[in-house]
Order: structure tokens, then C-alpha cells, then sequence
């Protein structure tokens, strides 16, 4: 099959989440081929993290089929403003309406920063579903938890000056991406503050997992932690890289490619 020089936005095939909420959904490549379940991360989209990197393309190279998905919040996909409704168990969640709507099961999965804490979660709780995954730029911790909530929210609501560095950061990237709703995302922040979002070292996936992470990144080495303690954890450093430009990384889009499409 060619490959398009240049990869098109298919449009959105929808999933209806477990509370009725539409997850905007988008496939690649044949549909007998492996498939690889392409997760983003927070204030991203599909589009931005896996098709304008070139992550799209290199994985059809491989022979892989792709389905992308805009977690909820993002992209094309409903906009939820209650906390309650972007847990980490929502985003699961999704993970596993997907892969149920699409009959992609088993899959591997392809995720990034906000999009590898899920898949964390998704792979060791459906350890039969996810037969491998590549998990990139994944931080130790609770995810979000350094934003303040409450300047995210007001800047949101009226403008108002966003005096800590740490959020400033967060409202540019939302800010960077055209469709986001910064009152989603700030939800989305809050609610990964509730429950066990943390990655359970003492109950890691069992799937093969590559790490990926920047040189330049501070999460470097909670990385690396992570990585060791799971029993089939691979890691690989990407030089030069900090952790907004890793996706677009050609050392990450080939290790990671080549792991995906190992049999």
C-alpha cells in the first residue's frame, strides 16, 4: 500500500463514553494490519502529538494499522467543565470503549506525557486487551498537580493574570493548540486529583513497554524509575530533547515504530 507524503485527517468516527460523553475517534492503514491505539497528551489533540509529527505515517511505513483518539476535553471530542467527569477511571475508560466500538482488541498502544500516565493505568488493567505499549515522556506523580487551580480558573473566567510560572506554562500550551477550552482543561487538571492517579509501582504492566524520554526533560528521571519497575520495561533517552518537542523526535518516532511493530 503507498504512503501518502502527507498524512489527512480522516473525519472523526465517534464513541459514546460511558456517560454518554462523544470520543472523537479517527483510523488509518488496513484494517486486518496489528493496530496501534495513539493517545496525546493534555492541552494536544490527535492531530497535533501523532499526525503532524509524522507518527501517522511512520507507523503505516511499519505495516501498522492507526486509530487515533482526541481524549476527552481535546480536540474534537466532547468538553466536559466538571472535575468529576476527567478522572483517571474516565480516561481508562475511554481506552476501553474504544478498543470495544473499533474491535481492535488486542492493540498496542502508543502514548504520550498525559496520554502514557493512561496508558499506564489501561495496560495494567487490561493486561490481555494491551499486548504492548509505547509510553513516552510519562511523569511520576500526581499528573497536573504542580497548576494552580485556582489562577487557571480565574484566567479563564474574566483574564486575570496568571502570576504563577508553572501555570503560566500550562495556559500557553493550552493556548497553542486552535479549538482548545481552557475550561475544560483546567477540569481536567482538578480532576486528576481525584482518586489513585499515581503509577502503583508495586502493580506495573506485565506487556513489554518501551520508555521514552528527552534529555532535556525534568521528568528524566522519574522516567527512568518507572521504567524499572516493570519486569518488561525497555528505556531510551532522546538527546536534545526537551518535553514539548520530544513527539517530534525522529529517534522516538523510529524506536518507537520498530517496537510496535515487533510480532
Amino acid at each position: 500500500m503507498a504512503i501518502p507524503l502527507v498524512t489527512e485527517m480522516p473525519d472523526p468516527q465517534f464513541v459514546m463514553s460511558r456517560e454518554g460523553f462523544r470520543i472523537a475517534t479517527y483510523a488509518w492503514g488496513d484494517e486486518q494490519a496489528p493496530t496501534v491505539l495513539a493517545v496525546h497528551g493534555f492541552a494536544s489533540s490527535c492531530r497535533d502529538n501523532w499526525v503532524q509529527t509524522g507518527w501517522v505515517r511512520e507507523l503505516l511505513r511499519q505495516g501498522l494499522r492507526v486509530v487515533g483518539i482526541d481524549q476527552r476535553g481535546h480536540g474534537q471530542s466532547e468538553k466536559p467543565h466538571e472535575p468529576t467527569d476527567c478522572t483517571m477511571d474516565a480516561l481508562v475508560a475511554d481506552i476501553e470503549a474504544v478498543i470495544d466500538t473499533h474491535m481492535i482488541d488486542p492493540v498496542r498502544y502508543l502514548g504520550y506525557s498525559l496520554g502514557a500516565r493512561v496508558g499506564w493505568h489501561a495496560a495494567a488493567a487490561l493486561p490481555e486487551r494491551i499486548e504492548r505499549a509505547v509510553l513516552g515522556g510519562i511523569p511520576d506523580g500526581r499528573p497536573l498537580g504542580r497548576l494552580d487551580l485556582t489562577q487557571a480558573r480565574e484566567f479563564a473566567a474574566s483574564g486575570a493574570e496568571v502570576t504563577d510560572p508553572v501555570t503560566r506554562n500550562y495556559v500557553a500550551l493550552a493556548e497553542r493548540v486552535a479549538g482548545n477550552d481552557l475550561n475544560a482543561l483546567v477540569a481536567l487538571a482538578g480532576g486528576m486529583r481525584f482518586g489513585d492517579a499515581d503509577p502503583d509501582l508495586g502493580d506495573p504492566p506485565t506487556q513489554p513497554v518501551l520508555f521514552a524520554t528527552g534529555s532535556e526533560d525534568r521528568v528524566l528521571e522519574d522516567s527512568r524509575r518507572l521504567a524499572a519497575a516493570v519486569p518488561t520495561g525497555t528505556f531510551v533517552e532522546i538527546p536534545g530533547r526537551h518535553h514539548f518537542n520530544t513527539p517530534g523526535a525522529r529517534e522516538f518516532r523510529r524506536a518507537g515504530a520498530e517496537f510496535l511493530a515487533a510480532p
